[in-house]
């Protein structure tokens, strides 16, 4: 099964983190990166798609981020 993740934060390290993580744990990128203005809160923010081949079936429930 292919696992699909959209990794978003908030226009800090804190988004590169988050996105080194999911690398570290064996998610690949997933196209560019987006970037926008939130309108609510005034800042920026990041998105990043991922994805990872595992095991097993595909389940509503599943915690992708465990992956």
């Amino acid at each position: 099964m292919r696992a699909y993740r959209l990794l978003t934060e908030d226009d800090t390290a804190a988004f590169c983190h988050k996105v080194t993580e999911a690398l570290a744990k064996g998610w690949e990128l997933y196209g560019s990166p987006a970037y926008a203005a939130d309108p609510e809160t005034g800042r920026m923010r990041c998105a990043q798609a991922v994805i990872k081949d595992v095991t097993g079936e595909y389940a509503p429930g599943l915690k992708l981020g465990e992956l």
